[in-house]
């Protein structure tokens, strides 16, 4: 059983991959101003998204629960299983956060010098996955396929037109991402098939 929050785009992280995995658990979530005292009966930190196992036994923290799945149901790998190509992924995964980060600084500062700042870890960042998306051969990081770098990044992809919301579209000149552009299309059309699929 799986125990999350609502809100944060982190969390969705878990949720998608293990929609991807075809595995299904029960999702509980979880109020976070008014959590509900069974839940400390199960995780007796509190702390979520958590993740209940096969013997009753719970794992807490986002990437712990990850990589424990992408191992159990090895099946469907979302890490690559070349030792060196899932490091190079994980490496990806923690620059594609400072781009994030970069992103929500930027929309909560409006002194110009931060903006500059904000603006250069963004664009180089981008600039860093918009190279690497074309040495992959596929319509995804992952290949063929969504990978786990693919899963990490979808979720800012979902959020990009906050940008926009704030005055700061600015920030993110399309034109020079154009195979970025067309990965962020491809997990919208992937989405729309899994969510017909959740459905029926």
């Amino acid at each position: 059983m799986n125990f999350n929050m609502t809100s944060d785009m982190y969390i969705h992280h878990g949720l998608r991959q293990r929609v991807a995995m075809l595995h299904w658990h029960d999702v509980v979530n979880i109020n976070l101003s008014h959590k509900p005292e069974w839940l400390y009966n199960k995780v007796k930190s509190g702390n979520i998204p958590a993740l209940e196992v096969e013997n009753g036994e719970v794992l807490t923290e986002s990437s712990i629960i990850i990589d424990y799945l992408d191992e159990k149901y090895s099946n469907n790998p979302l890490y690559p299983r070349d030792p060196l190509q899932k490091a190079k992924d994980r490496l990806l995964i923690n620059h594609f956060n400072k781009v994030i980060s970069a992103m929500y600084n930027a929309l909560l500062n409006t002194g110009k010098g931060y903006l500059e700042d904000h603006q250069n870890i963004i664009t180089n960042g981008l600039a860093t996955f918009e190279k690497e998306l074309s040495s992959r051969g596929g319509p995804f990081f992952g290949g063929n396929k969504p990978g786990m770098l693919d899963y990490m990044i979808w979720p800012w992809c979902e959020r990009v037109d906050l940008l926009k919301f704030f005055g700061r579209q600015f920030l993110l000149k399309k034109d020079n991402y154009k195979k970025l552009v067309r990965v962020f299309q491809n997990y919208i059309i992937m989405m729309s098939i899994v969510s017909i699929q959740l459905s029926t």
